[in-house]
């Protein structure tokens, strides 16, 4: 049976608070685990008006201290902006704190201008460079497989699930190489989904962790009890997704009725290749849609994603998304 799961970037949405905003992806957490769901991740982002995720760990302590057992990690934690070290005793700190529950996706992408650049006191694209070392050397302050200069404490021992996260060849050659299960980002980034699948199962090497391939993929869902309801409720992330290919991101705004048909041709293009991805309408049309990217991908876990303005919408998209596919999606 196909495991489902939760990213969230704790949004922040136009004329509201980042207290809201926490509080909303508390609730979100509780109702995921509620629901079902074996993950709930946050992803990093930094100076963003309308993503509060940055201080991921922290994040992630909140909702351990909300949640009983849902799995919680990191999709993902961008190990360029950080040392190996620092990230092990965090999350050497959360599994102590909630043992057998902790996940840690890491990425390579720095996505940080000259800004982010000189505030992190560190040459992004440079440490990225260093990505496979760095995910190495993390690796073995968590597992002591080999012999470091120095012992995190908290994190030596720690029970984490290690994930690499990627929306493009390297990252399913690097998990393929360390034997990890391998998240794709398809619900922002679809273009390399089946070649890269392709190229992890093709190249995976067993290793401690893992005996064979593990995929997830990621895909943004809006069901409500309507197609024009789901519609509605998924405007606000597409307006975001047109503002930030735009150049102009800010705060996640209201809904608006029929808003692909204002936009032009090229930006109603990208709202559609990232369709290919994505599941919006009844909880009949979110399950068939999810089981045809389920087909597609061979995908053993589902991220389910998607910010709406109202949260209580996205609670309810998840409850109906996942009774609609209790039982149906044999993987």
């Amino acid at each position: 049976m196909t495991a489902f799961s939760v990213l969230d970037l704790v949004p922040v949405r136009e004329g509201g608070t980042l207290t809201e905003a926490f509080a909303a992806t508390t609730d979100l957490a509780r109702a995921a685990e509620a629901a079902g769901c074996k993950r709930f991740w946050v992803a990093e982002h930094h100076a963003m008006d309308g993503i509060a995720g940055g201080a991921t760990s922290v994040v992630l302590a909140h909702i351990g201290n909300a949640t009983r057992c849902i799995r919680i990690g990191s999709g993902g934690i961008m190990l360029p902006n950080h040392t190996p070290f620092q990230i092990a005793e965090q999350f050497g700190t959360l599994d102590a704190l909630f043992p057998g529950r902790i996940d840690l996706g890491l990425g390579r992408a720095p996505g940080a201008g000259p800004e982010l650049q000189q505030a992190l006191r560190k040459n992004l694209h440079q440490a990225s460079e260093y990505f496979p070392q760095d995910v190495v050397e993390l690796r073995a302050l968590l597992t002591g497989d080999y012999d470091l200069p120095i012992t995190a404490t908290p994190g030596l021992g720690a029970k984490i699930e290690l994930w690499m996260l990627g929306s493009s060849l390297f990252g399913a050659q690097l998990a393929a190489k360390l034997g990890l299960p391998y998240a794709f980002a398809a619900h922002f980034a679809p273009d390399h989904l089946d070649a890269a699948l392709a190229v992890y199962r093709r190249d995976f090497q067993p290793s401690d962790a893992l005996e064979r391939p593990h995929v997830m993929v990621a895909m943004n869902v809006f069901a409500a009890e309507t197609e024009a309801q789901a519609r509605l409720i998924a405007s606000s992330q597409q307006q975001s997704f047109v503002r930030l290919r735009s150049g102009n991101p800010g705060k996640l705004p209201a809904p608006v009725a029929d808003y692909t048909d204002t936009l032009p041709a090229s930006a109603q293009a990208m709202l559609a290749h990232l369709g290919q991805a994505a599941a919006v309408g009844t909880p009949t049309q979110v399950r068939e849609g999810i089981a045809a990217f389920i087909q597609r991908t061979g995908a053993d876990e589902i991220m389910l994603c998607g910010a709406t303005f109202e949260p209580e919408a996205r609670v309810r998209s998840l409850e109906l998304t996942m009774k609609a596919c209790e039982n149906a999606l044999a993987a």
